[in-house]
């Protein structure tokens, strides 16, 4: 028997079945409740207009908020010294209390985002911005440490001993910038009102690099300035004071060599062995007084509650090492393989002066995304939430506080601008 073709066949027969109203009724109800809730979680969520608001329709605008005073700040009423609830204590026992206890994978986990965070954090950027900054409070700087060392008597020495350092570590060129002011610092006549008239005159100007090292580390710790510039102000003046000091100290020491130590010595009835002995334990000495220093920067300049002190001298000391390496090579290549004599001519000395500037301030930002990512890797280990971003408590919140009542003022009145297509705001 010959099959009928395809095309020629009739249709297949399309049963439908009848639905009864009920059926009908159930589904379209359904349907109904289905986008109710749908429309309701849009809501919620904020899906819909780009403020979060649902789009209007038929043209009816919904009422907009005039009253910005009702928005409350996301902290406490008058925004001291508030800590997020959400952000654990900088000292928590379930972190990991030393850089030891970090496993090995963390410590893995540091390094690939150390580099990885100096790069995303444009630190070379703010290295550059922070020379602008060193070399305005440098020489201020100096002023507050020749004072100092000349009330003492060992301004003259102490100067020599400190270029005969920094020309050991850093190219020669950089040397040449730095004698002239400091030989004119220590011979210059001093007088009480003058004195200290300058003094703090210096101590203002030299607090300028202070603040700006405070907000690159408020870039590396991802968090803003929440202090107000009163107190902001103050902090950065204290802790440029004690920052002098700590320099004058270390410039003191270093003068302590040779016939004055011997002068020393001989007074305190030290013999020879004890002479040598304090040849070689100041080195050391001078190292943990640079590393203190540079970890009480790292302490006390960003807006976030530090850990214990040990956690932020483990940057301290990186920096240290990496500045003097970088610092040596530096050096090595200028005196072997540059060419800024040929390139930039009298002003040679100025340019590689400001590159080995801007080594020292890229060494110091490195220290500290070391210590930062540190204390990521110590969250982490610990099982907080700080893969994204890190839970550190604020030191002060006011700042931050009014910059957000005044941003949700701003977009309220422009809100009703949109809305009202121009006509009032």
């Amino acid at each position: 028997m010959t099959s009928t073709p395809r095309h020629l066949q009739p249709p297949p027969r399309v049963v439908i079945k009848e639905r009864r109203p009920v059926a009908i009724a159930s589904a379209f109800a359904a349907g109904v409740a289905a986008g109710v809730f749908t429309r309701s979680r849009r809501s919620a969520d904020g899906v819909g207009d780009r403020d979060g608001a649902s789009p209007p329709r038929d043209g009816v605008e919904p009422d907009s908020i005039e009253n910005v005073e009702d928005v409350a700040p996301d902290d406490g009423p008058d925004g001291e010294d508030q800590e997020p609830t959400d952000d654990p204590p900088a000292d928590d026992p379930q972190k990991p209390q030393s850089p030891t206890e970090l496993t090995r994978p963390s410590l893995k986990f540091v390094l690939r985002q150390t580099a990885g965070e100096f790069s995303r954090d444009q630190c070379t950027d703010l290295a550059a911005a922070l020379t602008y900054y060193a070399v305005l409070s440098l020489f201020p700087a100096l002023v507050v440490v020749m004072s100092l060392l000349g009330v003492l008597g060992q301004g003259e020495r102490t100067a020599d001993e400190l270029l005969k350092i920094v020309s050991d570590i850093s190219p020669g060129a950089a040397v040449d910038v730095l004698r002239g002011p400091i030989e004119q610092l220590v011979n210059a006549p001093s007088a009480g009102f003058t004195l200290v008239a300058g003094i703090l005159g210096a101590l203002w100007s030299a607090s300028g690099f202070v603040g700006a090292f405070g907000r690159a580390m408020n870039r590396i710790y991802e968090v803003e300035e929440g202090r107000p510039a009163w107190k902001l102000r103050l902090e950065q003046l204290l802790l440029t004071l004690v920052g002098l000091v700590v320099a004058a100290t270390v410039a003191l020491l270093l003068a302590v060599s040779g016939p004055v130590a011997e002068a020393i010595g001989g007074y305190l009835g030290i013999g020879a062995t004890g002479l040598t002995v304090w040849n070689i334990l100041r080195w050391p000495l001078l190292l943990v007084l640079v590393v203190l220093g540079v970890a009480m920067l790292y302490y006390f300049s960003p807006n976030v509650r530090q850990p214990k002190f040990r956690w932020i001298s483990v940057g301290a000391a990186i920096a240290i090492v990496t500045w003097i390496c970088a610092s040596l090579a530096f050096g090595f290549y200028v005196s072997n393989f540059g060419n800024y004599n040929k390139t930039f001519g009298t002003l040679a000395g100025v340019i590689v002066f400001l590159l080995w500037l801007w080594l020292t301030n890229l060494a110091l930002l490195f220290g500290a995304e070391v210590d930062a990512e540190m204390e990521r890797g110590r969250q982490l280990q610990a099982g907080i939430e700080a893969e994204d971003t890190l839970r550190l408590p604020l030191r002060d919140t006011r700042v931050i506080d009014k910059n957000r009542a005044k941003d949700q003022k701003a977009r309220v009145q422009g809100r009703t601008l949109r809305r009202s297509r121009g006509q009032r705001a």
